[in-house]
């Protein structure tokens, strides 16, 4: 058993009653296979750490409404926990609600957005459906978490409470109504909250005796918020290393960010600290969010990688940061760090090994049953389907072919628009590159042109959803179509089109594992492709997918994620658990490509 406190004057943290700095580095289970969890705890140690911070995903855990899994492969929270103390680490618990994390809709469940007039993150008061979800998710949790506690023998030291409320709202009663929900599960803290300094100062988001964690933080904000809260200790809650990647960036970002000197004053002035993220891992499946750039409004979703520029790569690589920020560390600390975990084997082939997928199958030629057409005389998000992940057909038949201007109102985020069988061009939510654009027929908030045909044809909209905002104000982010599509004609008159059928397609693991190998029409976009690759000895890989324009990809039944060739990513990672000796199957869905593509496998995210 052990007690962790603040000293009375607030100037420190207290582990059995003596000063303790809190050295953390930041992991996120749900982004790293559990096979990987020892190995990256480990890397974490070995640069000087003494603590874990992560976040729990909520909406990872309950992808329906009472129906939570804390058990599965990498769901597994305790066991992440109990693989922390076994590495004689302590643990800062992270489990929001929400958590922002470039995570799709900042860990929230979808399912919440399936309730007109939905608020998010506030107190039962202005809106109690969503704070009964956040009681039963943490009433699912406070039994797990209690056992975890310091004080009962476990290496959780503090409990964050929400995430970066202040850049949100100002609402104490929100905050508070969160703790008690922990308290009213037996667990009496230590609690803390996260926070940029200015969104501290300016919404006072703290909650009844809880520590503060600042965000960006570093030596000279810590003084500087101790002066405003000298009741409680603070620490830098979250020192970025590196940053976020939206798609259509120029670059991969963070690379240039260098925390030496921050890091320098924090350990000199032993200064509580905690690095996020110190390895970033694999936005994996449909999982990666998304931000609205603030000045102009523009939809940005996050790429599927969150290496984030980190110490420690994506796929576990010890990086040049990672060598400096060690020495730094190691110059205050008495004892010698361990070293660190041999890295992960890796395989390649490229060239005449390059994998070649053939056309396998056609998303026309699997598509299920179509939702009544009564529930749908108007389009409707996802989420009034019950789906919170990957595409949905739009269907409708014009019997008299006829075409014009077609305006498809707010699409949620990516549309491919069908004639008549016939690819007639795209809408994106995002920005689009000009080249990109034009070869593809891909507007941003604009019109396509519709061509008549002889006879009645079908017009047909599949529309994939990227991600959920996970920051700020538009949080309330349904996928799919969110307003009327209106068909103009050559006179200028308008027609909303009603009466959509609607085929959910989540292209999840039982979807892709029930695939009907059929290409009725091996000419039409649509397509998934799949590849058989033999394999005498394991390892990590990336699928170079730079020859393909926009999809995901599916190893051994396992969602690698998006790619899109837009980039700056290029490549998806592999983790050898995935893969087996003798043969794998790849399959590939892409959005526009008829003819497949070479993919090679490659060692590294970039070069």
């Amino acid at each position: 058993m052990h007690t962790f406190s603040f000293s009375e004057d607030g100037s420190a943290f207290l582990l059995d009653g003596r000063p303790f700095q809190i050295r953390s580095g930041e992991l996120h289970p749900a982004r790293i296979p559990f096979e990987y969890w020892r190995h990256r705890i480990r890397m974490t140690k070995a640069m000087g750490m003494n603590t874990i911070a992560l976040y729990v995903m909520w909406n990872y855990h309950e992808t329906s409404p009472g129906r939570f899994d804390f058990h599965s492969e990498n769901r597994d929270i305790e066991a992440f926990i109990r693989l922390c103390q076994s590495e004689g680490m302590w643990v800062l618990l992270r489990p929001g609600p929400y958590v922002c994390a470039e995570w799709d809709l900042g860990g929230l469940p979808s399912y919440l957005l399936s309730y007109p007039g939905i608020q998010l993150r506030t107190d039962s008061a202005h809106d109690p459906r969503y704070m009964s979800a956040v009681a039963r998710y943490i009433g699912e949790l406070t039994p797990r978490v209690k056992p975890l506690m310091a004080c009962n023998g476990g290496p959780v030291l503090m409990i964050q409470i929400e995430n970066e409320f202040g850049s949100y709202a100002g609402n104490p009663a929100y905050l508070e109504e969160i703790r008690q929900l922990w308290l009213d599960g037996g667990i009496e803290g230590p609690f803390y909250t996260e926070d940029g300094i200015a969104q501290l100062r300016e919404n006072r988001s703290t909650i009844t005796g809880g520590a503060i964690a600042l965000s960006n933080g570093d030596a000279a904000q810590i003084a500087a918020a101790r002066q405003a809260f000298p009741e409680v200790p603070v620490m830098a809650g979250e020192v970025y290393p590196g940053w976020l990647t939206h798609w259509g960036d120029a670059a991969l970002q963070g690379a240039s960010v260098d925390i030496s000197g921050t890091l320098d004053a924090l350990m000199q002035q032993g200064l509580s600290f905690n690095l996020y993220v110190i390895h970033g891992g694999t936005s994996f499946g449909f999982y990666a969010g998304a931000n609205v750039d603030p000045d102009s409004g523009v939809y940005q979703p996050d790429i599927t990688s969150y290496d984030y520029a980190a110490p420690v790569s994506e796929q576990g690589v010890a990086t040049p940061k990672y060598m400096t920020y060690r020495s730094i560390i190691a110059r205050y600390l008495s004892a010698p760090q361990p070293e660190a975990p041999e890295p992960i084997a890796t395989i390649e082939r490229r060239g005449d090994r390059a994998l070649m997928p053939e056309p396998y199958a056609s998303v026309w030629d699997n598509l299920p049953a179509a939702l009544p057409v009564e529930q749908s005389l108007d389009p409707q998000p996802f989420e009034a389907y019950g789906q919170s992940f990957g595409f949905v057909l739009y269907r409708k038949t014009l019997q008299d072919g006829r075409g014009g201007v077609l305006r498809i109102g707010d699409v949620h985020d990516y549309a491919a628009v069908f004639s008549g069988g016939q690819y007639v061009g795209g809408v994106s939510r995002a920005l689009v590159p000009a080249r990109s654009a034009q070869s593809l027929h891909v507007v941003h908030d604009a019109p396509l042109v519709l061509p008549s045909k002889a006879g009645a044809a079908a017009l047909e909209i599949l529309v994939e959803a990227m991600g959920r905002v996970n920051y700020g104000h538009a949080m309330i982010d349904r996928k799919g179509i969110l307003g009327p599509i209106t068909l103009e004609d050559s006179t200028g008159a308008s027609e909303v089109l009603t009466g959509w059928e609607v085929f959910p397609l989540p292209m999840d693991e039982a979807f892709i594992g029930n695939l009907r190998a059929v290409c009725s029409n091996p000419d039409r976009p649509g397509m998934f492709f799949r590849a058989m690759v033999s394999l005498d000895a394991l390892g990590d890989t990336y699928l170079d997918m730079s020859c393909w324009t926009k999809g995901v990809v599916w190893v051994n039944g396992r969602n690698l994620g998006r790619y899109w060739n837009i980039g700056p990513q290029t490549r998806l990672f592999c983790p050898a658990p995935w893969l087996k000796q003798g043969e794998n199957v790849v399959i590939v869905f892409d959005l526009h490509q008829t003819e497949a593509r070479p993919i090679e496998l490659a060692r590294t995210l970039s070069g």
